[in-house]
C-alpha cells in the first residue's frame, strides 16, 4: 500500500470517527436537554398533587417563561386546567414565540435561548396562487457574549399557519439562520426560503 493510499484512508477513517463522535454527542445533549425541560414544570406537577391544589398565580411565571410556556399549556390542557393559563400568553404569536426559543436551544441549532426575543411582523403567502393563504410570524433575537453568535439581531420564523389555527397549534416550520440578521435579510425573504426549503420540503 502506498503512501498516498494511507493518507486517503486515514482521512475517512478519522471523518467517519468524528460523524460518529459529533451524532452521539448530539444525541447524549437532546437526551439531556428533554430531561431539563421536563424537570422545569416539575413544581406544577408538584403543586397539583398536593393538597392545596394548582391556581393561577402558580402559573404565571411558567407562562411568562418562554422556555416553559408551551410545555406549560400542553400540561394544563391534558389536565384540562387551561382556565389557568394567562390570558394574555393565549395568542398565536405567544405561542410562537415559545416554539421559536424551545427550538433555538437544540444542541443541534443555537444551542441557547436567546437573552432577547421580539415580535418582528406576520409575513403572509398565497400558498398555491388560488387565495389560499398561509401565515408566518417572524421573530428577532439576539444573544450576548460570550456566546458565539452574540451581537447581530437574528431573523426565525415560526408557521405556517391558517386562518382557522389557534394558539399553540404544533408549527411543522420553525427555523432560524444564524446568517440572516435583520441587516442582511427582509422578514419576507426569510419566510420565503423556510416556506421553499423547509416547510415544503417536510412530508
Amino acid at each position: 500500500m502506498d503512501i498516498t493510499s494511507i493518507i486517503i484512508i486515514t482521512i475517512i477513517v478519522f471523518i467517519v470517527a468524528f460523524a460518529a463522535f459529533r451524532l452521539f454527542d448530539v444525541k447524549k445533549k437532546k437526551q439531556k436537554l428533554e430531561l431539563e425541560r421536563s424537570a422545569r414544570i416539575l413544581p406544577l406537577y408538584n403543586k397539583t398533587e398536593s393538597r392545596a391544589g394548582l391556581t393561577a398565580e402558580d402559573v404565571l411565571p411558567f407562562a411568562q417563561n418562554p422556555l416553559t410556556r408551551y410545555d406549560t399549556f400542553l400540561y394544563l390542557k391534558e389536565l384540562m386546567l387551561l382556565d389557568l393559563f394567562p390570558e394574555e400568553y393565549f395568542t398565536l404569536i405567544k405561542g410562537a414565540e415559545s416554539s421559536l426559543a424551545v427550538w433555538l436551544e437544540f444542541p443541534t441549532e443555537l444551542d441557547a435561548c436567546p437573552d432577547e426575543i421580539e415580535h418582528v411582523k406576520r409575513v403572509t403567502i398565497d400558498f398555491d396562487g388560488r387565495n389560499n393563504f398561509i401565515h408566518y410570524e417572524v421573530f428577532k433575537y439576539r444573544v450576548y457574549a460570550p456566546h458565539w453568535a452574540n451581537g447581530n439581531w437574528i431573523l426565525g420564523v415560526v408557521g405556517p399557519f391558517f386562518d382557522d389555527s389557534q394558539p399553540y397549534d404544533f408549527p411543522g416550520a420553525t427555523f432560524s439562520r444564524v446568517s440572516s440578521t435583520v441587516d442582511s435579510t427582509s422578514p419576507e425573504e426569510e419566510v420565503m426560503w423556510v416556506h421553499k426549503n423547509i416547510a415544503m420540503r417536510r412530508p
